[in-house]
């Protein structure tokens, strides 16, 4: 218990964190597709013997590789190459799965595991996610610029293509780092859920990061002491608790919330009150 109450703290941080820039850059999608493109190399590492974390990270940045190169090389859009690339390995991954000889730990692998964590477990993603989370802090201001101001990051000597791909790079290993408690098919509601939820109580990037992470390690906590102590699906749990959440900001949040939308219209009726409720309003401010 003690264990899977840590691993699913330290994922859900490192998740959370990561959240806020897809939030912002748009890149929930892409967020999608990396967590389910792993699944094959989850699969083929498992069933050779070797690190899941190996497989599951050269699989994603192959799945990343390979959008890049069908978006540039093609007049597609890039959700149309995130849809055909994430599908496909996605695909691979449960035809492999078919034909593993057992399939309870592979079930695991989907759909998490937390409450069966072991001390190895415990060391790989506390290490990967120390990583993540050092890398992340310390790039905070070019990563920022990044997600506002491209134009701005090209004048100071910044490569957006070379920090775009660093990022993807650690949205890889993030995937990685929560596939133990959420598993594979999961593992993307922690991916932004978290920064969702940040950005309808927020303006501004600093108390975003913050409010995204302790959103998500409330969560965490809550879910896994509901699987425990209910005999219920940990990764579900989890999730629905951070969905609770989102739902409460939805409709509460000073001012981007449902209600605080409909009493400015009901108080100015003859007056256009923009949908913020819907998500349309303006990001979150750097810092």
């Amino acid at each position: 218990m003690q264990n899977a109450l840590v691993v699913a703290i330290v994922a859900s941080v490192v998740c959370s964190l990561l959240s806020c820039w897809l939030v912002l850059m748009g890149w929930s999608l892409m967020g999608e597709a990396v967590a389910h493109s792993i699944l094959p190399g989850v699969v083929l590492a498992s069933l050779f013997g070797a690190p899941l974390a190996v497989g599951a990270f050269i699989f994603g940045m192959g799945a990343v590789l390979l959008i890049g190169g069908i978006s540039t090389s093609t007049t597609l859009k890039r959700d149309t190459a995130i849809g055909i690339v994430f599908t496909t390995l996605f695909a691979l991954g449960i035809v492999l799965i078919s034909r593993a000889p057992s399939e309870t730990h592979l079930q695991h692998i989907l759909f998490g595991n937390v409450l069966g964590t072991s001390t190895a477990d415990l060391l790989q993603v506390s290490g990967l996610g120390a990583l993540i989370v050092i890398v992340l802090l310390t790039l905070r201001r070019n990563f920022v610029l990044l997600a506002f101001d491209r134009l701005h990051a090209v004048s100071l000597g910044m490569s957006p293509g070379r920090w775009s791909i660093l990022l993807l790079m650690l949205l890889a290993l993030t995937a990685v780092t929560a596939l133990q408690t959420l598993g594979v098919i999961l593992v993307v509601a922690m991916l932004v859920i978290p920064g969702a939820t940040a950005a309808m109580l927020t303006r501004t990037f600093g108390p975003m990061l913050w409010i995204s992470c302790s959103s998500a390690v409330l969560s965490a906590i809550t879910g896994v002491y509901l699987s425990y102590w209910w005999d219920l699906s940990t990764s579900g749990c989890i999730v629905l608790a951070q969905s609770a959440q989102f739902g409460l900001a939805y409709l509460l949040a000073p001012r981007k919330g449902l209600i605080s939308t409909w009493r400015r219209a009901s108080a100015h009726p003859n007056r256009l009150v923009p949908n913020t409720a819907a998500g349309q309003s303006s990001s979150p401010a750097a810092t």
